[in-house]
C-alpha cells in the first residue's frame, strides 16, 4: 500500500497516519501461523487431529512444525473483527445487518474482544472488551445509512490494526458488496489478504443487486474469503442465518493454528506458497482449507 493510500485510509478511521505502517514482520525468524480447518467427505468438521496428522509444504519443501493448537484451547486468544457497511447502498438490508451481526455477538462469546468498522465513505473503528459488550450492541443499533462504500478501505484498516494482535483473528464482513469509494485498489487488497493471518467470513447481502452486478460482487467477496481460508454466504432471509452461524461457530471452534518457522531465510518479500496435508493413515479424503501462502520477510540490501 502507498503511502497516499495509507493516509487516507487511517486518517478516514481517525488514527493517526504516523501510526499507519502496513503489517510487516519483525525478522527473518518469525513463525509463520496458518489457521487451518479440515472437514471430511461429508463435510463434517474433524476436530480430533494431533501434531504428527499434519504436514507442511512451502514451495514444495516440507517443514518443521513448531506447534498446533486446537480451536478450543484456551491459551489460544480470539480477536474478532466485525465490519459493517453502513453505505447509502444498504438502505434496504441495514436493519438485517444489525440483526444479524447482533445475533452473532451473542452466540460467540468466547471472542477477548472485539473490533467493529462500520463504513460508508469513510471507516470508523473501535475496540471493545466483552466487559463492554452493551455499549458495542448500542453502538450498532444506532448506525444509519449515507454515502459511498469503502469496502476495501475498510479490510485494509482491519488487517493493519489485526496484525498487532496474537492469537487466532477472525474477520466477519457484512456488505451488500459494491465497493465505490475505496482509494485502496482491489489488487493491493489481496496483497494485504495474503499477507495477514486473519481468517475471513462473508456475509453478502446481494438480494436487492441487478442480475449483473450480483454475479460480480459474489466473485469478488466469495475471493476475499477464499483468500483467507474463510467462507462467504449469502442469505436471502433472517431464518437461513441459524444454519449459517452454526457452521460458522463450528469452524471457528474446530480451527486448528499451526506455526511453523520457514527453511527459507532469504529477506526478499517474495511470495512462498504453503500447502497444509493431513498425513494420518486411516483418514484419506479430508479436505484442508487454510491461506494459500504468505509474503516472505523483506530487508532492504545495504547500500554502499
Amino acid at each position: 500500500m502507498t503511502q497516499r493510500l495509507l493516509a487516507y485510509v487511517f486518517v478516514a478511521a481517525g488514527l493517526s497516519v504516523a501510526d499507519a505502517q502496513p503489517p510487516t514482520f519483525r525478522s527473518g525468524i518469525d513463525l509463520v501461523n496458518l489457521g487451518v480447518t479440515v472437514s471430511d467427505k461429508k463435510g463434517n468438521l474433524v476436530a480430533d487431529l494431533e501434531p504428527a496428522d499434519f504436514e507442511v509444504l512451502e514451495d514444495g519443501r516440507k517443514q518443521t512444525i513448531e506447534y498446533v493448537a486446537s480451536g478450543e484451547a484456551e491459551a489460544t486468544e480470539l480477536h474478532l473483527g466485525l465490519l459493517i457497511d453502513v453505505s447509502e447502498s444498504m438502505g434496504e438490508d441495514l436493519a438485517f445487518t444489525k440483526t444479524a451481526s447482533i445475533k452473532f455477538l451473542n452466540l460467540l462469546t468466547e471472542a477477548k474482544d472485539v473490533t467493529v468498522m462500520d463504513f460508508d465513505t469513510e471507516v470508523r473503528a473501535a475496540r471493545y472488551s466483552q466487559a463492554e459488550f452493551p455499549r458495542l450492541i448500542e453502538r450498532i443499533r444506532q448506525k444509519k445509512v449515507g454515502g459511498y462504500t469503502a469496502i476495501y478501505d475498510a479490510i485494509g484498516v482491519y488487517l493493519d490494526g489485526a496484525a498487532d494482535q496474537t492469537g487466532r483473528k477472525i474477520m466477519l464482513l457484512y456488505t451488500d458488496g459494491g465497493d465505490t469509494r475505496s482509494s485502496l485498489p482491489f489488487h493491493e487488497l489481496i496483497d494485504l489478504l495474503k499477507a495477514s493471518d486473519a481468517t475471513v467470513y462473508v456475509i453478502g447481502e446481494l438480494e436487492h443487486q441487478s442480475p449483473s452486478a450480483k454475479n460480480h460482487q459474489r466473485m469478488t467477496l466469495q475471493q476475499i474469503a477464499d483468500m483467507t481460508g474463510g467462507r462467504a454466504f449469502f442469505p436471502t432471509a433472517i431464518k437461513q442465518l441459524d444454519e449459517m452461524y452454526a457452521q460458522v461457530l463450528d469452524e471457528i471452534r474446530a480451527q486448528y493454528t499451526i506455526g511453523y518457522v520457514s527453511t527459507n531465510t532469504k529477506t526478499d518479500g517474495s511470495w512462498r506458497k504453503v500447502e497444509v496435508k493431513v498425513v494420518r493413515r486411516d483418514d484419506r479424503g479430508l479436505r484442508v482449507r487454510s491461506r494459500k501462502g504468505y509474503f516472505a520477510p523483506f530487508k532492504p540490501a545495504r547500500q554502499n
